[in-house]
């Protein structure tokens, strides 16, 4: 009789720790990570990853793109909405991490993410309805794709917008060389290689931001494009934190060379600060982000998200990515050892190179 209830326990353990694992299981499956609804005539998107600070991944990005062209065909649908779930990110960036094993191992996700972001991202720019991205927190590289070529980019007092990928390696992507160097005077040139942090208010001034909005007002329901439009005027006021004149003079040069020595020269607060975030960057990001920026100038988004994604492959195949990644998230130890080490080290040769064309596996739309 002992032994018969020991196993009957044993066996209603385990049917309990199976039954935790299937909820656990459900549970998982029920939070899904894009939510996508119709509510009146607007085509609302939620990225819903509040956990990951709404981090994109593939499967968010193979969930959003079909929606995105059935809601800009239907004629029911009027506008697209794009917002973050949690409070506290829009969408913070990439699934850098999943991307970068991927890149090490040579698994295709490391080609699959950046040209389906990319296809992604060159939709969003041409969406024919009015396309309101609510960038209430932090929007970084990903997020910043998923809302600057939209028609409208709503910041509210608890935006954080950066591009911060020179820290990391990488470049300014999802469009950025298209909307950066469009920024006025130098103010894109001196975010791409930065990774200067622009909040509330700034963000609209410098004109990331279409329009400003208090965040307990932005909500979907009293959000549509007529009454942004007519509520909502851009300002004409320049940022508070960034000193336009300076940073023009600091950051024209023809070389990210001569940048540094311009900010050196200088040697006023500003500029020893910005010369100080610049010695820790990817020496090999710097000069392909200067680069990327005086091209994408005079290219449209498609041919601009084209280039970028030649540059996102040289990046996988490079070192400093995987670096940077490593320094910065995995042991953050904020110690990248980068190769080569200095702007001078490398030459334009090697960084022309990375523009190459990768023949049958360039982007296409």
């Amino acid at each position: 009789f002992a032994t018969a209830l020991f196993f009957c326990s044993l066996r209603l353990r385990s049917l309990c720790r199976l039954q935790r694992i299937q909820a656990h299981m459900m549970s998982t499956q029920v939070e899904a990570e894009v939510l996508l609804e119709k509510v009146g005539r607007a085509g609302v998107i939620t990225i819903n990853r509040p956990k990951v600070l709404n981090a994109l991944n593939l499967p968010m990005i193979r969930q959003i793109y079909p929606q995105l062209k059935k809601w800009e065909n239907d004629k029911e649908t009027e506008i697209v909405i794009i917002k973050g779930a949690g409070g506290k990110a829009f969408c913070a960036g990439g699934d850098i991490r999943a991307v970068t094993e991927a890149g090490k191992a040579g698994d295709p996700l490391a080609e699959d993410f950046f040209r389906e972001e990319y296809i992604l991202n060159n939709a969003i720019g041409a969406c024919k309805k009015p396309y309101i991205a609510l960038i209430d927190g932090i929007t970084m590289g990903g997020g910043v794709g998923l809302s600057v070529h939209g028609r409208f980019r709503v910041a509210s007092e608890k935006t954080l917008f950066a591009m911060p990928e020179t820290a990391i390696g990488l470049f300014p992507d999802v469009g950025g060389g298209y909307f950066l160097p469009r920024l006025r005077g130098k103010l894109g040139l001196f975010l791409a290689l930065t990774g200067f942090r622009l909040k509330g208010r700034d963000v609209q001034r410098a004109g990331v931001a279409t329009h400003f909005v208090e965040s307990k007002k932005v909500t979907q329901n009293n959000l549509d494009s007529s009454n942004i439009h007519s509520k909502n005027r851009p300002s004409r006021k320049k940022p508070n934190i960034l000193k336009y004149n300076q940073v023009f003079l600091l950051f024209s040069a023809s070389s990210v060379e001569g940048i540094v020595q311009n900010l050196k020269a200088d040697g006023s607060e500003f500029a020893n600060k910005q010369a100080e975030t610049l010695a820790r960057m990817s020496p090999t990001s710097l000069k392909i982000t200067f680069k990327q920026l005086q091209a994408g100038a005079a290219l449209s988004l498609p041919d601009v998200l084209v280039m970028e994604y030649r540059l996102s492959q040289a990046c996988m195949r490079g070192c400093d990515f995987y670096e940077g990644v490593r320094a910065v998230l995995v042991d953050k130890d904020q110690s990248p050892k980068w190769n080569p080490s200095t702007l001078e080290e490398l030459s334009d040769q090697t960084v022309e190179q990375c523009f190459s064309s990768l023949g049958e596996k360039d982007l296409t739309f």
